[in-house]
């Protein structure tokens, strides 16, 4: 780089995000990561030795997937080239592979390629870095927001290492925040703007993991700030302290009394469960909506209800629990906003659908019975028989084929002898467990009759 580069990239850099702009540059700024790295892992060994391997990096946005890449290449002596999926096709591929054969015959120098959003890639395109990953010409770090067993293609995958990148913590949010607003040379240090403890943590909060969504709103605030300031004390003024409000108004979200790990949360997760049990479908929503306008993990609150599933509705409506499972599986496929309202969708479904806490009820009695029984013995007549020694011992013996009776019902017992006859599971009359409990009651009566030795 020379002179007038230098400049040039000196005037220019206060007009970068602030998240740019905020990047860590070495291991030891890196933020929220510890599993893969902190001191000691496999990946910070690697880098500190220069002996980087081909990897995937799997993550929600925001989490450091792109940063980790950056240190990468400042922390090696490698040349790092970096490629976005979207914008890029096999022609500028197949040169950037020209131009790490030429780096390596000539200078002897190895050539880091990171591919941003790699799943964005189709098969072929991916089948164009195979042979030269294989063959060491260059390290492949692909970085994919995207589960890659389904979006990279197996070959790859196994020349590559996966590492799973996890949203970050709210606390690590805070600290990033703070060291932005302190910073003088990169972030806000040199405006005077100070932030609130409440807004700092209303702020991190609505991040839910993602800091570049933090640290945009954060310049977003601090410009409004800044904005009304000037205004109110007719100039620039020096002492502006960026509130709850501010944040409010700069990203337009209102923040919430909730705290994913205090008291407040469990009452509201309690009073969605409650909302849901007494068939009311607007407070459903009007909770649930509560909890994901606070950043509550959506996820969290669809395994909630993934279990009220069973639990409160069971066999009384056994599509239930498809439709709570899909919600979730809906809302891992979209994100947000869109796949929050298949969450609503599974509420309303669960608020409405008939309630019976049956099969919560018999495992519960089952769960207590095996405690205070233990292990009782399989009856020999419906234990399995693979060997003539086992047959010899009566294992198998007397063993009613229920396909061989009609409404292939037999008169057997398949409880342990201590506890023969004992009911558990006991439908109610409500929703498709009536129709349950009818086929029951039917099916007890035959088999009460043949062990009588009357006839059907």
């Amino acid at each position: 780089m020379d002179l007038f580069e230098f400049q040039a990239k000196k005037d220019t850099s206060s007009l970068r995000p602030l998240a740019e702009r905020m990047r860590p540059k070495r291991m030891e700024e890196f933020m929220g990561q510890d599993h893969i790295a902190g001191p000691g892992t496999v990946l910070t060994e690697a880098i500190k030795r220069d002996r980087i391997f081909s990897m995937i990096l799997w993550g929600p946005p925001g989490c450091g997937k792109t940063t980790l890449a950056s240190i990468i290449a400042e922390e090696t002596q490698a040349s790092f080239v970096k490629i976005s999926a979207v914008l890029s096709n096999v022609k500028e591929v197949r040169s950037i592979i020209d131009e790490a054969k030429n780096r390596l015959n000539l200078y002897r120098k190895r050539t880091i390629l990171f591919v941003d959003e790699i799943h964005r890639f189709n098969k072929a395109q991916q089948d164009a870095f195979l042979g030269h990953v294989e063959s060491g010409l260059i390290t492949l770090i692909g970085a994919t927001t995207e589960n890659p067993s389904f979006e990279v293609i197996p070959a790859l995958i196994s020349r590559c290492r996966v590492f799973v990148l996890e949203p970050l913590s709210r606390e690590n949010i805070k600290t990033i925040l703070e060291r932005a607003i302190g910073d003088e040379e990169k972030g806000l240090g040199a405006s005077g703007i100070r932030i609130e403890n409440e807004a700092l943590s209303h702020l991190a909060d609505t991040a839910d993991g993602d800091v570049r969504t933090a640290l945009n709103g954060l310049e977003i605030a601090a410009s409004f700030v800044e904005e009304h300031g000037t205004e109110e004390h007719g100039g620039p003024s020096k002492n502006l302290t960026i509130r709850v409000g501010d944040i409010e108004s700069a990203l337009q979200k209102k923040a919430l009394l909730y705290d994913k790990t205090g008291e407040e949360h469990y009452n509201l997760i309690s009073a969605l469960h409650k909302s849901m049990r007494g068939s009311d479908p607007d407070a459903s929503v009007y909770w649930l909506t509560r909890m994901l306008d606070s950043g509550e993990d959506p996820v969290y609150i669809g395994r909630r209800m993934v279990r009220f599933a069973s639990e409160d509705v069971g066999n009384a409506d056994p599509n239930a629990l498809s439709v709570a499972l899909n919600a979730v599986n809906s809302f891992r496929l979209l994100g947000r906003p869109e796949g929050e309202l298949a969450l609503v969708q599974a509420a309303v479904y669960l608020a409405t659908a008939p309630k019976s806490n049956s099969i919560y009820v018999a495992h519960k009695k089952v769960k207590d019975l095996v405690k205070q029984t233990g292990a009782l013995p399989v009856p020999k007549h419906i234990r399995n028989a693979p060997t003539d020694l086992m047959k010899k011992l009566d294992y198998g013996k007397g063993y009613q084929y229920a396909h061989d009776h009609q409404d292939a019902v037999d008169s057997q017992s398949y409880l342990p002898e201590k506890i023969k006859g004992k009911r558990y599971y006991l439908p109610t009359e409500r929703g498709y467990e009536a129709t349950v409990k009818k086929r029951l009651d039917k099916w007890l009566d035959i088999k009460k009759k043949l062990r009588k030795g009357g006839s059907l």
